[in-house]
This record gives C-alpha cells, structure tokens and sequence, in this order.
C-alpha cells in the first residue's frame, strides 16, 4: 500500500473494512442519501452495517463541518449509527474546506490536517471511525492520526462503500 510506504502513516490505520465497491450505483445511493436528503437510506444501509460492522470500544463518526452540516441537515456516518443502534462519540471537529469529491487523487492524499480533537485520554481505546465512502484513505488516516495520538490502542475505520 502507497500509505505504508510513507513513515507518517504507517501504523495509524489498522484496517477498513467496507460494506460495497464504489461503483455507478452505489455512487447513485450515496448522492441520494448525502446531497438530496434521503434519510430513510440510513435505515438500509444501516440493515447491511448489522452483521459486518466490527467490534470496537468506542465508534467515532467522521464529523461534517458546521457549513457542511447545514447545508445538509445531517451527518450521514452519525446518522448509520444512530440507525444500527451503536452508541455515536463525537469525539472529532472538522474545519471548513472544499469538498474532498472537488479534489484530485493527489490534492486529496497531501492536503492539510482538517480534524481537531480536544485533549483527550483515550489510552488503550479500540476505536472504529464510520463514515461512507473511503476514496485515497485520507480522511480516516487524518482522524486515525489525532485518535493514536491521543492513546487509542487501535484505530480501524468501517464505511459504506470503497472506490
């Protein structure tokens, strides 16, 4: 894996684990549940999530931006927790930047730390961050990065689907 090769990286991530392949339909289920306000698509996917979803000890959903959050009224990954029926620590904030779908492969596997975690003890913590669809592996590798840092034993991401 390109990521394992860089020293930064290495070790952040334990797995990802994804329900689907990223493909033309899946692409069409996202864009519904995401930009046009279909929740009732967590509740589905969310029958899916059931059975595959790892163990973890605390389940951090990757947050949205307060702009983002607004302009879609809300977090898709909060919202499949909610829906499976697992307790949600939102642990992590994120600035505002352009959205990642706007960005090229490069763009989005250089750009800049955009979560913040307040000081937090989380040693020996397995935690497993949520979130829909895993592109480059940025965005989990970002949050991975400030979870260890902060003392998670573990740190695994579970997502929709990956492309």
């Amino acid at each position: 894996m390109e990521w394992n090769r860089k020293p930064e990286w290495n070790g952040m991530l334990e797995r990802n684990v994804s329900l689907f392949q990223y493909n033309e339909f899946m692409k069409e289920v996202l864009a519904r549940y995401k930009y046009r306000g279909d929740y009732v698509l967590a509740k589905a996917l969310a029958s899916f999530m059931q059975t595959a979803i790892p163990k973890a000890d605390l389940f951090v959903p990757i947050p949205l931006s307060p702009e983002r959050l607004y302009e879609r009224g809300f977090n898709q990954s909060k919202a499949l927790l909610t829906e499976v029926g697992l307790p949600c620590h939102d642990l992590l904030t994120r600035t505002h930047t352009e959205k990642q779908s706007k960005k090229t492969r490069r763009e989005r596997m250089t750009g800049a730390q955009v979560f913040r975690l307040p000081e937090t003890d989380l040693s020996g913590q397995k935690i497993l961050l949520i979130d829909d669809i895993y592109t480059t592996g940025t965005t989990v590798r970002h949050a991975a990065t400030l979870l260890k840092k902060a003392g998670a034993r573990e740190v695994s991401s579970f997502t929709i689907a990956r492309g």
